[in-house]
């Protein structure tokens, strides 16, 4: 517990005061909402402490799914209290993606479950579920401060959709997409999706 820490969330008033503090808390009551509403198991509730724009405590609870993910930032991450690592996988093509349906110039990579939360699908990175979550839709930092750390804990890539890295207690708290991947395939998602983040960047 940090009480002197700032405060950021969904369900919140955003205050200029977090700004100036040094420890801010992050939290998003339900990510997944769509999925909460239609009795699905596809959502988390996502908490994150960030010192001086990083995550350095993150938890995901998930009851639906009866998980529990946690990570410290230098000490790993862990799912129900187990050690959880991310794919070593080094090529691209048949990366398995959390997703809905795949547009025409992905269909060489593989589609699998994506739960509505995008922090359980950067979870599903981090243990070896998926090899590849990007986003590239201007996303809040409440949906994914938690999981950058958890996945980035498990040895998983993490970065925005431009391959910057993500910082957090930003005065407009949004970042441009997420890329959340094995190490080995960050450099060549990073180039499939690059035209794509450019464009919603300019457009914005």
């Amino acid at each position: 517990i940090d009480p002197d820490a700032g405060w950021l969330s969904e369900e919140t008033v955003d205050n200029a005061d977090r700004l100036a503090a040094e420890r801010l808390w992050v939290v998003d009551p339900i990510d997944g909402t769509r999925d909460y509403l239609r009795g699905r198991r596809g959502w988390a509730v996502s908490v994150a402490l960030v010192d001086r724009g990083a995550p350095i405590a993150g938890v995901l609870a998930a009851p639906a799914r009866n998980e529990l993910w946690t990570a410290q930032a230098g000490k790993g991450a862990w799912r129900n209290g187990r050690p959880i690592q991310a794919s070593g996988r080094s090529r691209l093509s048949g990366a398995r993606v959390p997703i809905d349906s795949l547009p025409r110039v992905d269909r060489d990579l593989t589609p699998v479950h994506k739960p509505n939360s995008i922090a359980l699908r950067m979870a599903m990175v981090a243990a070896d579920e998926a090899d590849l979550v990007a986003t590239l839709r201007w996303g809040a930092e409440w949906d994914i401060a938690a999981a950058a750390l958890i996945a980035r804990e498990a040895g998983a890539s993490v970065t925005d959709a431009l391959g910057q890295p993500l910082r957090f207690n930003q005065p407009d708290p949004v970042a441009l997409g997420v890329l959340c991947c094995a190490p080995g395939i960050h450099a060549a998602a990073l180039e499939r999706i690059r035209d794509r983040a450019h464009k919603v960047r300019d457009e914005r």
